[in-house]
């Protein structure tokens, strides 16, 4: 499988906020301003999540929104649209759907998809598909979208030891395996290259739709005495939301912090109008992905067979520091970290060592 960095078209993306372009069309060739009908149609299936999960469904699918209006197209057959997978036996017919009703780039959200995505690209050729955090080499018609987020976890890991009264974080993930593993890999390193006397608590949801037990696992380690917990847990990181601003709301005092993930989680931290419990997040911006990958297509560049990797270096990856709670000395402090991981004068590792 071919490799590909998009880090100037990334960090250009950012800078901007929209795309840029006119609308392409299915046949090359063809002059868009008088075919009008003929126009660029994207778009995505869900895992369990959802695709108003407050995580990494929202924000593919706000990207996929963002494409559409800078297009001009709406919502619906011709334009954009999702299909929500209640389980993984919906993966193939959800997929299979959105080829039928002819849009021309799908996207595949999350890892559980591989085994659909395989599927239905093997028996439609001719169908674009894009799989985001998983990799399906040797298949043309599938571009393969994955995120260095063990970076952007080491420096929310250098943010969690700094920020610490106590000297105990936490980590929940949603299901153990590679790309949660680098979530945790990543953290676990960046507290120990801030504090190593920081002890760092880990523990598995084994879901990433099961909300009450995400709280069960937060209010065990918030009495264990961690101050600051970081999930990576999909839906299931929301009850480490409910049990942090419950406790807030419960004593104005209680020294309890949440590091979000995927998206700038801080509105969901909100406990009221003066009190919030979002420390940062890590960012991964697959919204901004979503959108360069569908301009490619549209441009007739599809990078079948291609795997697109963003990180630190090209803006697809950071941490959020516009509106959390850490201090700018921490703050400081994480962005030296972040160019020394730049620069490889720091390698993050990508599975945890325990």
């Amino acid at each position: 499988m071919k490799k590909r960095k998009f880090g100037f078209a990334m960090a250009s993306l950012l800078a901007v906020g929209t795309l840029l372009g006119a609308c392409g069309t299915k046949d090359e060739g063809k002059d868009n301003a008088e075919n009008k009908e003929d126009t660029f149609s994207v778009a995505m299936v869900t895992d369990e999540g959802g695709v108003d999960d407050r995580s990494f469904n929202q924000s593919t699918w706000e990207g996929i929104e963002q494409f559409g209006k800078d297009n001009g197209l709406t919502k619906g057959n011709g334009g954009y649209d999702y299909l929500q997978s209640e389980s993984e036996a919906d993966y193939v017919q959800n997929l299979n759907s959105l080829i039928q009703r002819d849009f021309d780039l799908i996207f595949g959200v999350g890892f559980k998809l591989h085994n659909a995505v395989v599927e239905v690209a093997e028996q439609r050729p001719n169908a674009q598909i894009a799989i985001i955090d998983e990799v399906v080499p040797d298949l043309p018609n599938v571009a393969s979208i994955m995120f260095n987020a063990n970076e952007a976890s080491y420096l929310a890991g250098v943010a969690a030891a700094l920020e610490t009264k106590t000297g105990k974080v936490g980590f929940i993930g949603g299901m153990e395996g590679a790309i949660v593993g680098g979530f945790e890999a990543g953290f676990a390193a960046g507290v120990k290259a801030a504090n190593p006397d920081v002890q760092v608590f880990v523990q598995y949801v084994d879901s990433f739709t099961d909300a009450e037990k995400g709280r069960s696992i937060a209010a065990l380690m918030y009495d264990q005495g961690a101050d600051i917990i970081f999930h990576a847990a999909g839906g299931s990181g929301n009850g480490l939301f409910t049990e942090a601003k419950e406790r807030k709301q419960k004593d104005p005092n209680a020294n309890v912090w949440v590091i979000g993930v995927d998206r700038d989680q801080y509105d969901d931290g909100q406990v009221n109008a003066d009190t919030n419990v979002v420390l940062t997040s890590v960012l991964k911006q697959v919204g901004v992905a979503a959108q360069e990958v569908a301009k490619l297509a549209q441009d007739g560049k599809f990078p079948g067979g291609e795997l697109i990797t963003y990180g630190l270096a090209d803006k697809g990856v950071d941490l959020a520091d516009d509106r959390g709670a850490m201090s700018e000395e921490t703050k400081a402090q994480v962005e030296d970290f972040k160019q020394q991981i730049i620069d490889g004068t720091i390698e993050v590792p990508t599975a945890p060592t325990r």
